[in-house]
């Protein structure tokens, strides 16, 4: 994980440092939780891997399932 300092006005430190202690969790991961909503509220988008963005695509072509094992399909494979 990589590491940011930032500076903030005191009354904002006080409320993050309350909002913290309330939820009972970081003030590094209460930062993280709001930055990443904030983030996904106005369209950035996170980099999916190759099979998410497939994943609706799995298992709509019909034909031998063992395709990958058989031998007898690759007989006379590229004559």
């Amino acid at each position: 994980m990589d590491t940011v300092s930032l500076k903030m006005p005191a009354p904002l430190a006080a409320d993050l440092a309350e909002m913290a202690q309330r939820k009972g969790v970081s003030k590094s991961a209460l930062i993280r939780d709001a930055l990443e909503a904030y983030l996904q509220a106005n369209g950035a988008e996170r980099a999916e891997s190759a099979l998410s963005q497939v994943a609706d695509l799995a298992g709509i072509l019909s034909g031998p399932e063992d395709l990958s094992v058989n031998k007898d399909y690759l007989r006379n494979f590229g004559r």
